[in-house]
């Protein structure tokens, strides 16, 4: 693929994702004011609504009739396998205990990538209507105002947002950490929702956050939109975002935020409590 079509490719797909976001968005709007249908997926605490599924079987059929052979992978199970380069990550509600809740911190999270790179991506906080949005190399965005990243400031007077799994042994490794990073920051924050969490450093929100045991569809498109504000992102010493850990942060705070991480053994969490 000639560089011209792989930019056609991504600017096609940054629409797509923009226009899937938005009208999933408006289906979870719809519904929340219906019956719920609630179930427990991994453990009582990891819950799963019938919006959630009805979104993703939406998002899957939409995708389906806009490019019929690219691949998806959706948290709901919505897998398929295309014949494409191109694979579509979606999280139909992430948040979905904030959802069941009434808190209104959830978001539709929808990414795209081209041979494993994610090039495109949105979340949209269907109670606000906020529109998060980036492009490989094109920066990130909400709406039609461009995210300026996060603050510069030190590590003490930084605001870090974070989160927790679902099985006790990976909470109680998870709450060490915090503690130990707690004395270190100026205060820490637990939105509930990975992909608005990402998304908040892109726009100022939030200075840093970090997080373990995240899937792909947690990360994929929040993850482009922090790296798109000019966030470093990524895992300890220089590995990726896996499932072992994802931060983000700005410039200036991140060789302090990634060290103090790794000196804490935050990248073991999830190691740990398996």
């Amino acid at each position: 693929m000639t560089s011209d079509a792989a930019e056609h490719l991504a600017e096609d797909l940054h629409e797509i994702a923009i226009d899937l976001a938005g009208g999933a968005a408006e289906l979870v709007r719809a519904r929340s004011r219906g019956p719920l249908d609630i179930a427990s997926k991994s453990s009582e605490t990891d819950l799963v609504t019938q919006v959630d599924r009805d979104t993703e079987r939406w998002l899957v059929d939409a995708i389906s009739r806009s490019r019929p052979g690219d691949s998806i992978l959706g948290e709901e199970g919505g897998a398929r396998e295309g014949s494409t380069a191109v694979r579509w990550l979606i999280d139909p509600i992430d948040g979905t205990v904030n959802f069941v809740l009434g808190i209104p911190f959830y978001g539709v999270s929808v990414a795209a990538e081209v041979d494993g790179v994610v090039v495109a991506g949105a979340v949209v906080n269907p109670v606000s209507g906020e529109s998060f949005h980036a492009r490989l190399g094109a920066g990130a965005w909400l709406g039609d105002q461009r995210l300026p990243g996060p603050r510069d400031v030190p590590l003490e007077r930084a605001v870090i947002g974070t989160g927790f799994g679902y099985s006790a042994a990976l909470r109680a490794r998870q709450v060490a950490v915090v503690a130990e990073l707690l004395p270190r920051v100026s205060d820490i924050r637990r939105i509930g929702a990975s992909s608005l969490e990402w998304c908040y450093v892109a726009a100022g929100r939030l200075d840093g956050y970090f997080e373990a045991a995240l899937n792909p569809w947690d990360y994929a498109a929040g993850a482009l939109i922090a790296a798109e504000s000019g966030c470093v992102v990524g895992g300890l010493r220089g590995e990726p975002i896996s499932a072992l850990l994802g931060v983000a942060a700005g410039a200036r705070l991140a060789p302090e935020l990634f060290g103090a991480l790794e000196s804490i053994g935050a990248a073991e969490v999830n190691r740990s409590a398996s």
